[in-house]
Formats: C-alpha cells, structure tokens, sequence
C-alpha cells in the first residue's frame, strides 16, 4: 500500500463517501482520514456512522456526519445544501452507497419498484448530488468517483434491476468525464468484484465463496483510483469477462444461460453434477 501517495492527494481535502456506516465507504472514510482528509460520512443510521467517525477521531483524523436517506430526493437536496453552506463544496466525492436485490426476472413481473427502488439510490441520488456540488468540484478541480461492479461488464442472471442502475451511473460517469476533462474535473469508475460487506450477507450461497474481496481491499482500490487519477479501474477477471461479453456475447450469453439452470435460485438443478464440481471449486454459487 503507497499510504504516501494517498497523504499527498487527499491531505488538506474535504471528501464526501456515501454508504459510509458500514463495508466499503466506511473502510474507505477511514483510510482517507488517516491520510489528512476532512470526511463527510452518509448513510440513512446516524447511530452507525457515529461508530465510524468516532473511530476516525480516534485515529486522529476528522469526520463529519451528515445522516441522510439518499433514495429521497429532498433529503439529498438537503445534504448538498448542507454540505455547500458548512464547508463550501468537497473536493472529492465518493458515490458509494447502493442496494442490491438478487431476484430472477421472473419472479419480478409484479414487483416493478424494486426497479425503481434500486435506481432511485443507485442512480439517480448520486447524480442529485454530483449536479448539485458541480460547480465546487469544478472550482477545485476534484474527483468524482463512482463505486460500480465488474457485473455491469458481464451482466447475468438474477441480478438486472441492481446491474441496470449500476450500469445507468457508469455511463453518467463516462459522459462526466468526457464533458469536463479539459478543466481539471477527474472521474474515476471503479468495477469491483464481489466484496464481503452485509449487502451480500443474505444471500448463503456466498458465504463459502473464494476470492472475494475485504470491504478494507475494495476502500483503499477506491482511493487510489483517485490519488492516481485513474479514469476506469477494472481487474484482470473483470477485463477477460467484459471483453468476452463484448466480443462474444452469443457465447457468453450461453454460458450464463447454463449456469443459470445449473444455479437456479429455487427449484432443483437442471445439471446437479456440473453445480457439484463448480461449488467445490468456487466454494459457492457464480451467480
């Protein structure tokens, strides 16, 4: 870990994280404190992201809480006119928070807002907040960084309303970018694999599961992302897969399709023996 380089980039800065009670942006709110950051914790528990900035204060750093449901409109107004009148804009914001709901499509046919839920926190609510702290990012020349996940580059069974909102930010970003380069404006999009947090917490099948990510690996990943002003941060799996989506997506599309009926979320397997030899391998389900 260069902690060095992270001194340098965000020492003196006034950062924003969101999702940061808990998992990666607290992880994240934590190191960049100890870094010399001033960080702006939110996420719906007040109670929980005391935990977090008292912690930070305990290592010596400075945290500021600001309790907020992001998924309502006019508390993220709220928190940005906050966030202008306390401290004048950030220089950098963290777009971490998200729900994740892991239910096939068609046992979705009636419940249309669990759409709309997960693209009202994971969509829209970081855009809210990225028009409304704009001008301050462009004044400074800072960082918007949007937490995304290596599903958005292979997207498969199970998972479409939270991969649809993902994939929705992703591409804010690139148009963000594209639009405000040439003043200074960094934006990173990072496309995480699979990370221990309690968002995945429900879900047994990925409790034995190798090569999932620490919520501490996935925070510092995020921060040098930006200390090193990297526009898009995708692992070597991540890669292989998005490539192979790209350029083979009938293929690819088949293969999901099997392991889809090799792992069906209820019912039996199709293909027992297959799921057999994956599960020892992988430790869990793919999907």
């Amino acid at each position: 870990m260069d902690f060095e380089a992270l001194q340098r980039s965000f020492s003196g800065k006034t950062i924003l994280i969101t999702g940061a009670s808990r998992g990666i942006g607290a992880q994240a709110a934590r190191l960049a404190a100890k870094a010399g950051a001033h960080v702006l914790i939110t996420a719906r528990s007040e109670e929980a992201l005391a935990e977090v900035a008292a912690a930070i204060v305990g290592e010596g750093g400075l945290a500021t809480v600001y309790a907020c449901d992001l998924s309502d409109p006019a508390e993220v107004d709220r928190l940005a006119d906050r966030v202008l009148d306390e401290h004048g804009g950030v220089d950098v914001v963290i777009h971490n928070a998200a729900r994740s709901i892991r239910r096939p499509i068609a046992a979705s046919t009636d419940r249309l807002h669990d759409f709309h839920r997960t693209m009202a926190l994971n969509y829209f609510a970081p855009v809210q907040l990225t028009l409304r702290l704009l001008d301050s990012l462009r004044e400074r020349s800072g960082s918007v960084c949007v937490v995304l996940t290596m599903g958005v580059l292979i997207p498969g069974p199970y998972f479409a309303a939270y991969l649809a909102s993902k994939a929705a930010l992703g591409t804010f970003a690139d148009s963000l970018a594209s639009e405000f380069r040439h003043e200074g404006l960094h934006v990173s999009s990072v496309y995480l694999p699979l990370v221990k947090t309690e968002m995945m917490a429900p879900t047994e099948a990925y409790k034995g599961l190798r090569g999932v990510w620490t919520a501490g690996k996935a925070g510092y990943l995020v921060l040098e992302s930006i200390a090193n002003r990297r526009r898009r941060v995708i692992t070597r799996s991540g890669a292989y897969f998005g490539f192979s989506n790209l350029f083979r997506p009938r293929r690819v599309t088949k293969i999901l399709n099997l392991l889809q009926q090799t792992f069906p979320i209820e019912g039996e397997s199709r293909y027992p023996r297959l799921r057999r030899v994956l599960e020892k391998t992988l430790g869990g389900t793919p999907l």
